[in-house]
């Protein structure tokens, strides 16, 4: 394969030798459940109580949920879908100017998870982009199509109200104050991770992004209706997450999971391909600031599961490890 990027513009008829798993990691398509029950709330439910002991019991039951009514313009969204096809389908040789596979860059457009370090790659490009401040990262935005700042500006701005307004809830169903995880997580980064998987010659053999969890707070993401990809674990099986109109899915980040105390779960979650269809998806993520000290939310000290962390020190041990091992936060357990 010549170019660094999957998205080409040349159809593959074969899957390359570095993306195809081991026998024992790859996706069992067959065995996925489809889930009928995965939560719906509906955000703009006039009973508050409501929203949130349905939050409450989603980030315990499941990990994740989808909201609908959720306060961003449905045109918002399908702009960000459309721009992000855009920005896939342009040349390769305008694409490549934003290709690189050094993970400290707050703008890159790259491939797989982290291609210096991984004996197998994944079937996936990416743009990787810096949010917040968005004046402060708005100008190394690609400014090829000629909308796209624009477009994500306001995407990413609607966004993280949503975000906030999220976590807002999620403090009050673990009972603390609306604003107590906000202050604790400081003044947030926001990520936003636009996805292209490509079709794929033989989807049984490779991932889209194999399983793991989000180093966050939260994830909010947007996938075209067209095709699912999204599947999580639950209860030991994997089970596919097929999108609902006008819905977003959310995500515990491994951060709130400490914050609770382990009472909400950081969902283990992969993403898999399809043989016909390339997908598109969006996902962005609430960040504590650098500095934010996490530790569990709980009234007595002898009952906390995990040791206090700053967030930096968080990252960097996720970064060090591979996607997929053992869930990071063990490294933290008292």
């Amino acid at each position: 394969m010549n170019s660094k990027l999957l998205s080409t513009g040349t159809r593959f008829t074969t899957l390359p030798q570095n993306y195809v798993r081991s026998e024992s990691d790859r996706p069992r398509l067959s065995e996925v459940v489809n889930l009928q029950n995965i939560p719906i709330i509906d955000l703009g439910c006039p009973n508050k109580t409501q929203i949130i002991k349905q939050v409450g019991d989603a980030c315990e039951s499941y990990g994740f949920f989808q909201v609908i009514n959720h306060g961003v313009k449905l045109e918002s969204m399908e702009e960000m879908l459309k721009i992000a096809h855009e920005f896939f389908h342009l040349p390769l040789e305008e694409k490549m100017k934003h290709y690189s596979d050094d993970p400290a860059k707050t703008m890159r457009l790259s491939t797989s998870f982290n291609v210096k370090k991984e004996t197998v790659n994944n079937w996936r490009d990416y743009l990787r982009l810096h949010c917040h401040p968005i004046e402060t990262f708005v100008d190394e935005w690609p400014s090829v199509p000629s909308s796209f700042k624009e477009v994500v500006s306001t995407y990413a701005t609607e966004v993280r109200k949503l975000g906030f307004r999220l976590l807002g809830a999620i403090s009050e169903s673990l009972g603390l104050e609306a604003d107590y995880i906000e202050k604790v997580l400081g003044d947030q980064g926001q990520h936003m991770a636009v996805n292209y998987y490509p079709p794929c010659p033989d989807p049984e053999l490779t991932f889209g992004l194999p399983r793991h969890t989000d180093p966050n707070a939260i994830t909010i993401l947007l996938q075209g209706l067209d095709v699912a990809g999204l599947q999580v674990l639950k209860d030991g099986k994997w089970v596919a997450v097929n999108p609902h109109p006008n819905a977003f899915i959310i995500n515990i980040g491994d951060q709130l999971q400490a914050l609770s105390n382990g009472r909400y779960k950081s969902v283990w979650h992969r993403a898999i391909v399809n043989s016909d269809k390339e997908r598109i998806s969006v996902a962005s993520f609430l960040c504590p600031a650098n500095d934010a000290l996490i530790s569990p939310a709980t009234k007595e000290e002898n009952s906390a599961i995990y040791k206090s962390f700053t967030y930096a020190e968080y990252y960097k041990k996720f970064w060090s490890r591979n996607l997929d091992q053992e869930h990071c936060l063990e490294i933290f357990k008292r």
